[in-house]
């Protein structure tokens, strides 16, 4: 349906929107008034951060002009989208000149977040209007799921109905249709609950720090809470959207909640914007972070607010659990929260059928465009203690066979799904005999295998806390045993009779990253952040992942060793998928999947092209060994990075064993040998390196505090 895209306005939201075009694997357009604006535009997509394209090599897929001497090539565009200024009459005279421009039967879509979409196309062709709609990214569009579709009433439903599903399965976002109505869903709800969030902490008289600490992941929001977030977004367009509210939507009986409160609009006449200025609702003094007062409009040191009922709820997953047992505490936080909550499901309940065409389009805009764990109407109806069907798909499948680590499921079609349910999925003895007797299940009676789960990320890698109590008691047997079955289980993943295709997502770390690369096949999300990143732990990967990069840097020479070497040695992890390619960690024949909702679908689809078309198992083949020579030369650089100051003395320890095994060991000449030659090598580093107290000392750093000690 859609090859080639236009996008008018070279803006961060243009520009960004440019590049998550791209990386669809678009052909994209970007124009603005001048291409100096244009090539500004394509500057930022280089140095922002987040990253906005999957790779650099993306921003070619990406040709600039100006609108005045390039309008003419929007005759090439299958979809044309407006992101210039928000301003209704400059959007207008635009668009006339893209009406002329454009070619019938394309698409012309406006990124507005709230004018009126009927209002812009006024005046406009036929054609054009069949074909026009508004479609709201969020910003970074990469990142956000949310896309709202705004149709008019002159917008053709089949031309829609095509966009939804090229827009869910190319783009990768959560599409919900939403009305042509003042900023649509999610700001309209998003922008209510902030401001009623304002108005009650007036009324019971917290704190920002009280307010941020009681309005984030406690109450299943995104972790920056409600200030934070606000100094993200910037004042200026917190009051543009709730401005844009306040003079348009007249009939709202909450209307006046949308006029931003005075000392905001003193924080505005000040420049205290949030973080593009500098000052907010937080400002940063060299180390220190402080907070404002709002009642005397001045600094002080942030503190840190501690209520007594935290620890209590922490302790509760559930979110509507955890939510009935802070409003049973008493005292002003449970009266706060739960007026707050109840304040933004009456007033969702007022207003979707205005901005909405069903409930669960405001549910799902919540959770997509703000974070929020539970949207307000599936909340409400949590609380009442109404049963919700699991939106998780693999929760509505049927369990083979389970344990405390992982479930054996039937996804249909003759395919099981390995799920794991671990804390961070780590990979344990629960996991790991799950494995085996999953494999048995499957070859008897399934036609293969997806392993995946619906987790925040596939795997953490394996549970260091076990490996370092082992260690630390000295248990090397334990530890040989653990390191030898968790090769068994990746090497049987690979030899499998029936095919077997991973589906990473996110953090796919260590352990799990070696399980992922052992199967058939790998379906990745798109957002998958991949790595063996041991070296940070103090030991090297050992459940088949150096044996498997080796074996895929086969034939490529010392060069590709090199980099594999320097990949393992310095913990590398993938920006993405595609990135994921680069370091090897995915192949070419591994398939990408754009949207998460899809990866499993997508997966099992691979199993079963698979199976019909006659799988078979790989050939266990020898590795080339390349010997003391290439070992020498990897020494030297570990000796210069270490005299230079770049790597400890311990990590240089580290890289030396790692360049052991890559080399095969004592092996003098170039040659082969067996797979299984480099799993021992693997093993007996891995063992090595747990004696190590540093190594020790690395484990426990990064249990305690989840970052890297540079000993």
């Amino acid at each position: 349906m859609v090859r080639n895209v236009a996008v008018l306005g070279a803006g961060t939201m243009g520009a960004q929107i440019a590049a998550h075009a791209a990386n669809a694997g678009l052909l994209v357009l970007l124009l603005d008034v001048t291409l100096e604006q244009a090539r500004a535009g394509l500057k930022g997509l280089e140095k922002s951060s987040p990253a906005a394209l999957f790779v650099p090599e993306k921003i070619r897929q990406i040709d600039i002009g100006t609108i005045d001497k390039d309008l003419g090539r929007l005759r090439q565009a299958d979809w044309t989208i407006e992101a210039i200024v928000e301003n209704l009459d400059i959007k207008k005279q635009l668009l006339e000149k893209v009406d002329k421009a454009r070619r019938p039967g394309s698409l012309i879509t406006t990124n507005t977040s709230g004018l009126s979409i009927t209002a812009l196309a006024a005046g406009r062709t036929e054609d054009f209007r069949r074909h026009w709609f508004g479609t709201h990214f969020f910003n970074p569009p990469r990142y956000m799921k949310l896309l709202e579709v705004i149709p008019t009433a002159d917008t053709d439903p089949a031309v829609l109905a095509a966009f939804e599903k090229f827009a869910e399965i190319v783009l990768g976002k959560g599409v919900v249709l939403a009305k042509d109505t003042p900023n649509f869903i999610a700001n309209r709800i998003g922008l209510f609950a902030a401001l009623k969030t304002i108005q009650l902490m007036q009324r019971y008289g917290f704190t920002i720090e009280e307010i941020d600490r009681l309005t984030g992941s406690l109450i299943g929001r995104a972790n920056t809470a409600t200030f934070r977030t606000i100094d993200i977004v910037g004042l200026d367009v917190f009051f543009h959207v709730a401005d844009n509210i306040y003079q348009n939507a007249k009939h709202d009986p909450q209307r006046e909640i949308f006029r931003v409160p005075q000392f905001m609009r003193f924080m505005a006449e000040r420049n205290m914007l949030g973080a593009k200025t500098g000052l907010g609702f937080y400002k940063k003094e060299g180390d220190d972070i402080l907070a404002l007062d709002i009642d005397l409009l001045q600094y002080r040191p942030r503190r840190n607010p501690s209520f007594p009922f935290l620890e209590m709820a922490a302790g509760i997953e559930s979110l509507p659990a955890r939510l009935q047992a802070l409003f049973k505490t008493g005292g002003r936080e449970a009266a706060f929260l739960s007026e707050l909550i109840a304040s933004i499901s009456d007033y969702a309940a007022l207003c979707f059928s205005e901005i909405a065409d069903d409930p669960d389009a405001v549910d799902r805009a919540m959770r997509w465009g703000f974070g929020w764990e539970m949207g307000p109407f599936e909340l409400a109806r949590a609380l009442k203690g109404e049963a919700l069907q699991p939106a998780s798909f693999l929760k509505r499948q049927r369990v083979i066979r389970q344990n405390a680590g992982a479930s054996l499921l039937d996804i249909g079609d003759g395919v099981a799904c390995l799920e794991f349910h671990s804390k961070m999925n780590t990979i344990g003895g629960d996991i790991i005999s799950a494995l085996f007797e999953s494999l048995e299940e499957v070859n008897a009676h399934f036609a293969g295998l997806v392993i995946a789960n619906e987790g925040r990320n596939f795997s953490a890698g394996a549970n260091l806390m076990l490996l370092l109590m082992e260690a630390v008691e000295g248990n090397w047997d334990e530890i040989d045993y653990m390191v030898r079955t968790f090769q068994r289980a990746t090497q049987a993943i690979r030899y499998n009779p029936k095919p077997i295709v991973t589906a990473p997502f996110a953090l796919t770390l260590g352990g799990g990253c070696e399980i992922a690369m052992a199967a058939a096949r790998a379906q990745a999300a798109a957002e998958t952040y991949m790595g063996l990143v041991e070296t940070g732990a103090g030991l090297i990967p050992a459940g088949g992942g150096t044996t498997e990069m080796l074996r895929r840097a086969a034939g490529r020479g010392t060069q590709r060793i090199r980099e594999v070497f320097e990949n393992i040695g310095l913990a590398k992890v993938s920006t993405s998928a595609e990135d994921a390619r680069r370091f090897s960690y995915l192949r070419s024949e591994d398939g990408i999947t754009m949207n998460s909702d899809r990866l499993i679908h997508d997966a099992k689809a691979v199993v079963l092209e698979l199976a019909a078309t006659g799988y078979r198992p790989p050939v266990p083949t020898e590795i080339p060994v390349f010997g003391e020579s290439l070992g020498a030369e990897l020494k030297l650089g570990i000796y210069l990075m270490q005299r230079a100051g770049h790597i400890t003395e311990h990590e240089a320890n580290i890289a030396r064993r790692l360049a052991y095994v890559m080399c095969g060991g004592s092996v003098t000449r170039p040659s082969t040998a067996p797979e299984q030659y480099f799993l021992d090598l693997e093993r007996e580093a891995f063992k090595s390196l747990c004696g190590e107290r540093k190594t020790l000392a690395r484990m426990e750093h990064l249990l305690k505090k989840g970052k890297v000690l540079r000993n």
